[in-house]
């Protein structure tokens, strides 16, 4: 079955979808040209279903196999919305950049908005396993997650969702460690899971807290193995964009662009986008870097 989502104006799903990795992450395909993305997702009944989302007028096209009832659609369609950011406003944000010529190019691709997961749980993890190593790292380590302990889609059991906090929360540290090859991460993301399986942690209320954005900031540093970058990525995802994701890329292309290449640290980083103020963030990930 299919059905059309609208989306808030301007919008483009090339670059919804190209906007950072986490589109090569499994349980995530992709066209490389960004013009469609394949899911494998859980509804609330705990089926496993397999999406396909491509450009509409207006929105974007949803299809899955087999049939849903209204309850599994209404679900599907909630985290496409989510993911896409079909419903995020950006207008104040267009008006700001349109006279800086490394910012101009947003309005005119219809960028700013940044794939996500359906939950902020999975983002969590996805963030966590950034931390410290290689992109491949992270694919692979995200790979083998869900190849692991994913649920199988009924249809083709080679192709799995990510795996529940319920269900990672009854592994044990060895096997995130060893077998799933998460190394120093395995307590951290043990840890996370058996905090939300059990109710003691909501990270899907951070969606819509109605926390500033520093408390925010301060809830998600609670998290063991979220330290100052995971913390500004996670509010980015969140729809927070006060704090710029400070990583090596980000020292290395601050450097180059306004300081002769010469070493920076954070403060450099913070100060060249703090002009941007509540929007710095987006500033950043979108730059138009000469280098």
């Amino acid at each position: 079955m299919e059905w059309t989502l609208p989306a808030r104006q301007p919008f483009s799903l090339p670059a919804v979808v190209r906007s950072h990795g986490w589109i090569r992450l499994a349980p995530f395909s992709g066209e490389e040209d960004g013009t469609a993305f394949g899911y494998i997702t859980r509804v609330e009944t705990g089926e496993v279903v397999a999406m396909h989302i491509t450009a509409a007028p207006g929105g974007v096209r949803v299809t899955v196999d087999g049939d849903l009832d209204a309850a599994g659609q209404d679900d599907i369609s909630h985290q496409v919305r989510w993911m896409l950011g079909l419903d995020q406003d950006l207008s104040e944000f267009y008006d700001a950049v349109r006279a800086e010529p490394g910012l101009a190019h947003i309005v005119e691709r219809a960028q700013g908005r940044i794939l996500r997961s359906p939950t902020l749980f999975e983002d969590t993890v996805k963030t966590i396993l950034t931390t410290n190593t290689a992109w491949s790292g992270t694919i692979r380590m995200t790979e083998r997650l869900v190849d692991r302990l994913g649920d199988p889609l009924p249809s083709a059991p080679s192709h799995r969702a990510f795996p529940t906090p319920e269900h990672l929360a009854t592994t044990d540290e060895d096997t995130l460690r060893r077998d799933v090859g998460l190394g120093y991460r395995a307590p951290y993301i043990l840890a996370l899971a058996r905090a939300v399986a059990s109710g003691a942690l909501d990270l899907e209320a951070y969606k819509t807290s109605p926390l500033a954005t520093p408390d925010l900031r301060r809830a998600l540093l609670s998290i063991k193995g979220v330290g100052d970058y995971a913390a500004a990525n996670l509010l980015m995802l969140l729809g927070r964009y006060d704090w710029v994701p400070v990583d090596s890329w980000a020292l290395k292309m601050v450097s180059q662009e306004w300081h002769d290449g010469q070493p920076v640290g954070r403060a450099e980083v913070e100060a060249a986008f703090e002009p941007w103020g509540r929007w710095k963030g987006l500033a950043y990930w979108f730059w138009n870097w000469k280098s």
